[in-house]
């Protein structure tokens, strides 16, 4: 017990991490101080499901309307614009979960904020499906009527 202290290192850092915290080009320090850390339960479980499935079924939504000449129609305009918008936020929100976020901010109320955002994202869905479905006759005798048809069923999956 006696030679105890002389084996104790008291050195915390090493010569290179103290060059790059003194004007060094290196961001070693903060690269190590940021740890990003997946909730893998998370991704297994319902919510994670129905987000993902909620990105697909946006995805081929908007790629359905993108993918036809919807500026014959200025009510397209709208639809397009929920369709990214609300696929663009999801995606957001999912990563959001999926890095463990709501757990370095606890500050921010999550389950009122996602329950939010799926109660306007329901409301915006809907009036989407309304333009879309009261507008789909205008392109009746065109080629790509079926796209029409099939992005105005979309928004009711959600």
């Amino acid at each position: 017990m006696a030679d105890f202290p002389s084996k104790v290192v008291t050195e915390t850092s090493s010569p290179h991490s103290q060059s790059s915290h003194q004007g060094g080009s290196s961001l070693r320090g903060l690269a190590t101080s940021v740890t990003t850390r997946m909730d893998m339960s998370f991704v297994r479980s319902i919510p994670a499901m129905l987000m993902v499935a909620e990105t697909v079924t946006g995805l081929l939504h908007w790629a359905l309307i993108a993918g036809a000449n919807y500026m014959d129609e200025p009510a397209y305009g709208w639809v397009m614009f929920v369709a990214v918008t609300l696929w663009i936020l999801t995606t957001i929100l999912f990563l959001i979960l999926l890095l463990s976020v709501p757990q370095r901010l606890a500050v921010v109320p999550w389950a009122m904020t996602v329950m939010m955002y799926n109660g306007v994202a329901t409301l915006l869905y809907l009036t989407a499906f309304l333009t879309n479905a009261a507008t789909v006759n205008v392109f009746k005798d065109q080629n790509f009527y079926g796209h029409f048809g099939a992005a105005a069923v979309r928004p009711l999956i959600r």
